[in-house]
């Protein structure tokens, strides 16, 4: 986790993913595209210049941009 122990990144507009969900810790906040597990697919995430306030902690707003699925 991060130095105070909390998500940095909040997932918007992905349909599957709601609440405490959408926060997420992601290492590298600098990274342009995030890439999510969930089932058997993948929701993608593109890095916005937006930030939000959640629990008074301000995180970096990723914006859905697609769904993929896990090959057999």
């Amino acid at each position: 986790m991060n130095d105070n122990g909390g998500p940095n990144v909040f997932l918007a507009g992905a349909p599957a993913l709601t609440g405490a969900e959408q926060l997420r810790y992601v290492a590298d906040l600098d990274a342009a595209k995030v890439k999510v597990p969930l089932g058997n697919r993948y929701e993608h995430f593109e890095a916005s210049t937006e930030t939000t306030l959640v629990d008074d902690r301000e995180l970096r707003v990723f914006v859905w941009t697609h769904s993929t699925y896990v090959a057999e």
